[in-house]
Formats: structure tokens, C-alpha cells, sequence
């Protein structure tokens, strides 16, 4: 069983930044692929970012990339999304996911096994 811990979001103003992290506990990290997902209120949970076991393989959304940066470090068992430049439409709940890694990056919500319990980021205009 794994453990998703996410860091505190917040608010900032339009064109800031702000990192997220994800701790990890009770499995082997490197053996999972990690997400970030982002949802509001109505609508479904959507992929912002994935990253391969090993952290050399990513996926990004179009709405965030160039702007989002996603990294994981097996040794501390966390993996970041770096947001800078943000947008209003980047207010969300953000979830950091876990799925064990199958060589795939995957961007369905359901295919994933393990959820964070999910951190409010507020953007700004």
C-alpha cells in the first residue's frame, strides 16, 4: 500500500510560481510512474504531468507545458511539479497519483492506484 502525501498549495498572483511535492511511502518509488492531476469543481480530474519510474521519461498537457516542470528523486521518494507563469484557469485541487510502472506514461485518471489527498491552488488574476 502507498502513501501520498502532498505539500500545502496556496494563493498566488497571476505569473507567479509555486511548487508542489509529493512524499511517498510503503513501496518500492522507483517501481511506480507518478502523476499530477488537477480538478475543479464539475469537471473531471485531468493529467497535468507524468513521470516514468526512473524520472527520464515525461508527459505534459498542452495547457501547462513550457510552464510546468515535473521531477521525482528516488532516493527522497518525492516527486515536485514546479508551476511558474500561472494562469487563473490553473485554479484547481491538485492530486498527485501512483501507478506501477509499466514502461507506459498514462493519462486516464482511473488507471491510477494510489491518490494524494489532494491540495488546493488558487490563482490570481
Amino acid at each position: 500500500q502507498v502513501r501520498l502525501v502532498e505539500s500545502r498549495g496556496g494563493l498566488v498572483q497571476t505569473g507567479g510560481s509555486l511548487r508542489l511535492s509529493c512524499a511517498a511511502s510503503g513501496g518500492a518509488f522507483s517501481t511506480y510512474g507518478m502523476a499530477w492531476f488537477r480538478q475543479v469543481p464539475g469537471k473531471e480530474r485531468e493529467v497535468v504531468s507524468c513521470i516514468s519510474g526512473s524520472g527520464r521519461s515525461t508527459y505534459y498537457a498542452d495547457s501547462v507545458k513550457g510552464r510546468f516542470t515535473i521531477s521525482r528523486d528516488n532516493a527522497k521518494n518525492t516527486v515536485w511539479l514546479q508551476m511558474n507563469s500561472l494562469k487563473p484557469e490553473d485554479t484547481a485541487v491538485y492530486y498527485c497519483a501512483a501507478r506501477s510502472w509499466d514502461g507506459l506514461l498514462h493519462e486516464k485518471a482511473v488507471l491510477y492506484h494510489y491518490w494524494g489527498q489532494g491540495t488546493q491552488v488558487t490563482v490570481s488574476s
